[in-house]
C-alpha cells in the first residue's frame, strides 16, 4: 500500500501570496473608504475612491509581487545555469561534492558516494539543485502565478468592503464598514493560520489588530483634514 503524506510547506508560495493580497485589499479599502468619509463625502464619492483604490491597488499588489518573485527566480536560473557549466567541464568534482554533502548530513563515505553517482545519473542538475543549492520543483518561484493571485485575491478583498459601501446607509456605513471588515479579516487570519498549520485564534488576533489599527489611523486622518477644510 503506498503511503502518502500532505506538507504544509508545499503551500507557502501561494499562501503567501493569498493571504497578502486578500489582507491588503480588506485594510486598504477599508482604511480608505473611512477616510474618506470622514470627510463628510457622499456616498458616491466614497464608492469612486474605494473602486479607484481597488484597481490601483491590485494593479500594484500585482507589479509589486512580480518584480519581487521574479528576481528571485532570475537568481535561481543564474545558480542552475552556473551548476550546469560546471557539472559540464568537472563531472568529477561534483560528484564528490555531492557526496560531500550527504557525508554532513550523517552517511558513511561509501553509502554518501554511491547515493550521488545513483542520483547524479538519474538527475544530475536536479540533484545539485535540490541538495546543494536548496532549490526544488515544488518551491521554485513563479512569477506569473504570484502576480495574479496577489491581483486577484486583493481584489476579492477590497470587493468586500465596497459591497458595504453600496448596501449600507450613509449615517451607519463607518460601523459597518469596521464591524463586517474585521470579522472578515479574523476569518481570514484565521484559515491561513490554520492552513499553515499554526493557531487560528493567534493569527485572527493578530491580523484584526493591525486591521484595526490602519482604519483607526485613517479615519482619524480624514476626520482632521474634513474639519480642516
Amino acid at each position: 500500500m503506498r503511503h502518502s503524506e500532505v506538507h504544509r510547506s508545499d503551500r507557502i508560495g501561494w499562501l503567501r501570496a493569498a493571504v497578502l493580497g486578500a489582507n491588503d485589499g480588506i485594510v486598504s479599502t477599508a482604511s480608505l473608504i473611512l477616510g474618506v468619509a470622514a470627510t463628510g463625502a457622499t456616498g458616491n464619492q466614497v464608492l469612486i475612491a474605494g473602486t479607484a483604490g481597488l484597481v490601483a491597488g491590485a494593479m500594484s499588489m500585482a507589479a509589486g509581487e512580480y518584480v519581487s518573485v521574479k528576481s528571485q527566480a532570475d537568481t535561481e536560473e543564474a545558480d542552475l545555469s552556473r551548476e550546469r557549466r560546471e557539472l559540464a567541464a568537472d563531472d568529477k568534482s561534483e560528484r564528490a561534492e555531492l557526496a560531500a554533502i550527504y557525508v554532513s548530513r550523517g552517511l558513511d563515505a561509501d553509502l554518501a558516494r554511491q547515493v550521488a553517482d545513483q542520483l547524479m545519473a538519474h538527475d544530475a542538475l536536479g540533484a545539485h539543485a535540490r541538495d546543494e543549492l536548496g532549490i526544488s520543483e515544488l518551491q521554485r518561484a513563479r512569477p506569473v502565478v504570484a502576480a495574479a493571485a496577489s491581483a486577484a485575491t486583493f481584489a476579492v478583498g477590497a470587493s468586500l468592503p465596497l459591497l458595504i459601501v453600496l448596501l449600507a446607509p450613509a449615517s451607519t456605513l463607518a460601523a459597518v464598514v469596521v464591524v463586517t471588515s474585521l470579522a472578515c479579516l479574523a476569518m481570514l487570519g484565521a484559515l491561513a493560520a490554520r492552513t499553515g498549520g499554526a493557531s487560528a485564534g493567534i493569527g485572527a488576533l493578530r491580523v484584526t489588530f493591525w486591521g484595526a489599527f490602519a482604519m483607526a489611523l485613517t479615519y482619524g486622518v480624514g476626520a482632521l483634514f474634513g474639519t480642516v477644510v
